[in-house]
Parts: C-alpha cells; sequence; structure tokens
C-alpha cells in the first residue's frame, strides 16, 4: 500500500501539477505515463510543509492531439495508481471510450505487476 495521497490542484502553460502527502519518508518516486510510455522530466520538490510534495508534470507536445489523452499517475515504488488526468482536444465524441479503455490497461498493467511481484515473493 502506498504512502502517498494526490491532490491535483492545476493545469497552467502545459504543467499539470499536483500536491503529494507522504506518510513515509524519503523523496516520492513518481512514474507517469501516457499510452504505455513514461512522461518525462516529472519533478517532486519540497513544499515546504512536513510531508508534502509539489508534483509537477509538463505535456510532452507529442500528447497534445485531437480526442482523450489520459495521463496515469503511480507510486513508483509500490506501483499503486495514485490518480491521472486527461486532455481532450478537437471533436469530443459522446459515444468515445478511448479514454475508458486506456485507464483499463493502465490498471490491467498495475495488476500485473502487483501479481507477479506477489509471486517472486511468495514463490
Amino acid at each position: 500500500m502506498s504512502t502517498l495521497t494526490l491532490t491535483p490542484t492545476k493545469m497552467r502553460h502545459g504543467i499539470w501539477q499536483g500536491v503529494l502527502m507522504q506518510s513515509g519518508s524519503g523523496v516520492p518516486q513518481i512514474s507517469v505515463t501516457h499510452l504505455g510510455n513514461a512522461v518525462p522530466d516529472v519533478q517532486v520538490s519540497e513544499s515546504g510543509d512536513t510531508g508534502q510534495w509539489m508534483l509537477q508534470v509538463p505535456i510532452p507536445y507529442e500528447a497534445i492531439a485531437d480526442g482523450v489523452q489520459v495521463f496515469v499517475i503511480t507510486d513508483a515504488t509500490d506501483g499503486e495508481e495514485l490518480g491521472q488526468f486527461t486532455l481532450i482536444a478537437g471533436e469530443a465524441l459522446g459515444d468515445d471510450i478511448r479514454g475508458e479503455v486506456e485507464l483499463l490497461r493502465a490498471e490491467l498493467d498495475m495488476l500485473k505487476r502487483a501479481f507477479r511481484r506477489h509471486c517472486v515473493e511468495t514463490g
């Protein structure tokens, strides 16, 4: 179970921001993916308050496209999903389920990693 909780705050100038609350110690290790690929240049910095960290995710220019783009934020130490955010551009269709499918894929990947880790630990 993750020692982190994520609260989204804003997106401005192509950078999504959130606040991480941590019950453990050390710098939080965060992974952000888009279409299964790691998003580069994710920054985690101290907020000033104990146990609080600022998360900044720059939106890659390749991700700005028509349709629904989903970014999944996970705790890199245990693979637990902390949250996600979406970008919608172009003509959004009422029946467009691509965003939901992407979320399901991310959750399935997380479950596969957790299952493999469980098998290694118990085997």
